[in-house]
């Protein structure tokens, strides 16, 4: 089944506090929210982890969606794509894009609360990240205002600087990126060091990893060319380092 329509289905079931609440709540009439508006422990209490990591896309995407003032046809395409959403799903999951993103309400709110939610699991925030990038890629060209904000976001939930460039540099080909940045290392640290740090990585960036703490099949894709990024920037190390 579609995380989508489990998603849709099971909303009025799930326990939600905090402005994933709020927005929630005020499509269906407050059924699933009786949580006061600042409360943000309770978010995802009976609900799925792919249901959350859902929810966190659908809204973070709407906001960034208009990010540079403009909601262009390519991203919304690509949130349509990259969420992978059914046809008989996109009204549904429709509601809750255009709600997040006419709302008056920032998204510092809601990055604040998928930050407490996941405070323990900072691999699945950096995915949050790296699908924010594919989306702000959709229409040819990362705005400033959109690296901004996509920047913000990867503060708000605890990344640091190496870790946000290692995301945005794996966005890249292989054979443009810079395999010291994506590795988070330094080109005057030895071999044996920056090897800890790929397999770090590597661990951290495993789809069947990310997979079992809640990122949905749907976005996993992404994961894959993390890795990609990841074992290349190590091939080419070592090239460099055997020299």
């Amino acid at each position: 089944m579609s995380i989508w329509g489990s998603l849709i289905g099971g909303m009025v079931g799930f326990s939600l506090g905090g402005p994933f609440g709020m927005l929630l709540g005020s499509l269906i009439g407050g059924k699933i929210s009786r949580a006061r508006s600042g409360a943000t422990g309770n978010f995802g209490a009976f609900a799925q982890p792919q249901q959350i990591f859902a929810l966190s896309l659908i809204v973070l995407s709407a906001k960034l969606s208009k990010a540079d003032g403009q909601v262009s046809k390519e991203e919304l395409v690509a949130v349509k794509d990259k969420l992978k959403i059914p046809e008989n799903e996109i009204d549904k999951v429709g509601k809750i894009f255009n709600k997040a993103k006419e709302e008056s309400t920032g998204y510092e709110p809601y990055a604040q609360q998928i930050a407490q939610i996941y405070k323990n699991n900072l691999n699945v925030l950096e995915e949050v990240i790296n699908v924010l990038f594919y989306i702000a890629e959709a229409d040819g060209n990362v705005s400033q205002s959109e690296l901004n904000m996509i920047k913000h976001i990867a503060q708000i939930f605890g990344l640091n600087q190496s870790q946000f460039n290692s995301i945005k540099e794996s966005r890249k080909g292989s054979d443009k990126l810079n395999p010291y940045i994506v590795l988070e290392s330094k080109p005057e640290e030895d071999l044996q060091t920056i090897r800890k740090k790929y397999l770090k990585l590597s661990k951290e960036h495993h789809p069947d990893l990310l997979i079992s703490k809640g990122v949905p099949q749907e976005v996993i894709v992404e994961s894959k060319k993390k890795m990609r990024a990841i074992n290349s920037a190590w091939d080419q190390i070592q090239k460099l380092k055997s020299n």
